[in-house]
């Protein structure tokens, strides 16, 4: 069967009994389409007739953003699909409706299949419906010029038409500020501005319904914030979010995609409030269950501020029915970035001038990370392990080669009555002090660099192919060339802090200053290949060791 990139798919049935077949729907869709998945609302729409078949407005009601909802949880099965419902001719009631453009609308990737569930009475693929779905799809959208069709629909016996679903209402899943009951068949009303907020990281399909609703609820503009710098720090595995500049693109691009006629303001938010605790034109406000409260909060604000109160509408979570452990039920950008432990992010170093029968691992992290458990886990699936600390010790004992360099450049006083570096001493005179630093790690890194290559030779002659240093300043030290990749091990500050004053007996004061002293885990992340963390429970840890191990031995062969 032929794989297409992206595709659109014009849906004909009516809403109430299309919603039990829509599964199997998207599962046929999923099949034929390997990139992004347009769907077009068109409920009662017919092919089969001589005269093309137009564009036509469907009431926005709250039957229709429940199907939304429920069309974007169905999707969420099929994750490889970036599904984007057009909302183009879904209008909201308004007595400032624009006029339905009659142009073509560009779409950022053409489809290059289209795709209905439009019912033929043989049950076949159908030439001429086919060719009409084909000339509709041209007139609406920017497609491919040779533009495949697909007629969709579940498998039914001989001669035999589906029998159409009772009209049972969709389970509601939009909730306006009103507690007022509403009808499933009730018009959503239309507003000149409003506005919704959210991170924003990996959009996937929970952020889509709430940016969807959004579109449908506004006219004229749209605000959205995205949440930046402070407000990011508090997020799960924060290091692996997504650049705010790469969030805004992707949001902007699927705004556009699906109602090109709203003006869209993307602005950083900065605050809990935003633009919508202080825009005066602002009318609504989308919230999710999570949010709610702090919508609450917003009108509270605004009220205190002389200003009006927004219209709130919530939106229910999206349940992940394949959820697993230390993550969330719901569909959450924070159990994406948990995915991504382990994986490879980025292409492995070519170095051609390391040795072919060596694989080299450079295992990093700030203080209080759990590197050197994660080291010893690598070890226990079969690496070689440098530690860097040991090598270390071995420069500085008596006799070692960075011994008398180290007592020249820092006194006597720095000594044992034994004459072993006392290295407590050592590094309070140099943790915090950024001059004292660099004459400690100009005498240490190059002597610790020729005993870590030394030990890469012991690692060949063990006939080892996996080689791991663990080093806390790897990337600092420029050690990056003597490895194939980068594996990083992050933990929240705080957590750091705490098993550092845990471990070795410092004050919270010190341990901040020796994480200061270090590249900050978002930075060594930003030239890593592999991400872990030491955040859970040891089994976990462990799961995710082997799982970058899996993947490790796979790409080995390729690249040695």
């Amino acid at each position: 069967m032929a794989v297409f990139r992206s595709g659109l798919l014009v849906l004909t049935t009516p809403l109430a009994s299309l919603a039990p077949r829509l599964a199997p729907i998207l599962t046929s869709a999923a099949r034929l389409v390997n990139h992004t998945l347009y769907v077009h609302l068109q409920p009662g729409m017919s092919l089969g007739a001589p005269a093309q078949p137009q564009s036509s407005l469907v009431q926005a009601t709250f039957e229709v953003l429940d199907f939304i909802t429920h069309l974007y949880a169905g999707a969420d099965v099929h994750r490889h699909l970036d599904v984007r419902v057009l909302l183009t001719n879904i209008r909201a009631k308004s007595a400032f409706l624009p006029p339905l453009s009659g142009s073509v609308q560009n779409l950022a990737h053409p489809p290059e299949v289209v795709l209905t569930d439009f019912q033929t009475l043989d049950g076949s693929q159908y030439n001429p419906v086919k060719q009409q779905l084909e000339r509709y799809a041209t007139s609406c959208y920017s497609c491919c010029p040779q533009l495949a069709s697909v007629l969709l629909y579940p498998d039914y016996g001989p001669g035999e038409l589906p029998v159409e679903s009772l009209d049972v209402p969709l389970p509601s899943t939009i909730r306006p500020a009103s507690p007022v009951a509403r009808s499933p068949k009730q018009p959503v009303r239309g507003y000149h501005r409003g506005a919704v907020g959210g991170t924003f990281d990996r959009l996937h399909n929970a952020h889509k319904v709430l940016l969807s609703v959004a579109c449908i609820l506004a006219q004229e503009q749209l605000v959205v914030g995205v949440a930046d710098k402070d407000l990011l720090k508090s997020k799960l595995l924060p290091e692996l979010l997504q650049p705010y500049a790469e969030r805004v693109e992707h949001l902007s691009e699927f705004l556009v995609d699906i109602k090109p006629s709203l003006t869209f303001d993307i602005i950083p938010l900065l605050d809990p409030y935003g633009p919508a605790g202080s825009d005066p034109s602002l009318e609504f406000l989308v919230v999710s269950e999570e949010t709610y409260r702090g919508g609450m909060a917003v009108n509270r604000f605004r009220l205190e501020n002389n200003l009006e109160e927004l219209a709130l509408y919530q939106i229910q979570l999206l349940k992940d029915q394949s959820h697993k452990e230390n993550e969330e039920d719901k569909v959450s950008s924070s159990s994406f970035r948990h995915r991504m432990l382990g994986n490879l992010l980025r292409p492995p170093y070519k170095r051609p001038e390391l040795p072919t029968q060596l694989y080299v691992i450079g295992l990093t992290g700030i203080s209080g990370s759990g590197k050197s458990s994660v080291a010893q886990r690598l070890k226990g699936l079969g690496a070689y392990v440098i530690d860097s600390d040991q090598l270390g010790h071995r420069a500085y004992a008596p006799g070692g080669p960075a011994y008398q360099p180290v007592v020249e450049a820092f006194g006597t006083d720095i000594l044992h009555k034994d004459g072993i570096i006392n290295r407590k001493v050592l590094g309070s005179r140099v943790f915090g002090n950024k001059k004292q630093l660099k004459i400690l790690t100009d005498i240490m890194w190059p002597v610790i660099a020729k005993l870590a290559r030394e030990e890469i030779e012991h690692a060949m002659a063990e006939g080892k192919h996996v080689c791991v240093i663990d080093a806390a300043m790897l990337l600092e030290a420029g050690w990056q060339d003597m490895v194939h990749e980068v594996w990083t091990v992050v933990i929240p500050e705080t957590e750091a802090i705490r098993r550092i004053v845990e471990r070795d007996g410092l004050s919270e004061a010190a341990a901040q200053s020796r994480l200061q002293s270090q590249m900050s885990g978002q930075q060594l992340v930003d030239q890593s290949h592999v991400v872990l963390s030491t955040l859970w429970e040891p089994h976990v840890t462990q799961r995710q060791v082997e799982k970058a191990w899996a993947l490790l031995q796979k790409r080995i062969p390729q690249t040695l």
